[in-house]
């Protein structure tokens, strides 16, 4: 089990919303969740193998900023 950490733009719930079809769509995330308290936003995503590469592309046509741990 992977555990990836990303520093991201997000600011509220409904962004969180705009990241979910993206997220949901990959296969390998187990779960994930982000941190609106932490001042960077931190999205933590546990996934079977490194899918770093695609959760970034993923928030980034979301329209967010990402970038990795």
């Amino acid at each position: 089990m992977e555990l990836l950490r990303f520093k991201t733009s997000l600011k509220c719930g409904g962004c969180v919303k705009a990241i979910t079809p993206g997220l949901k769509s990959l296969h390998s995330i187990e779960k994930w969740s982000v941190d609106l308290e932490n001042p960077d936003k931190i999205l933590e995503v546990e996934a079977s193998e490194d899918i770093s590469d695609q959760v970034i592309e993923s928030v980034k046509k979301a329209g967010y900023l990402i970038s990795q741990l």
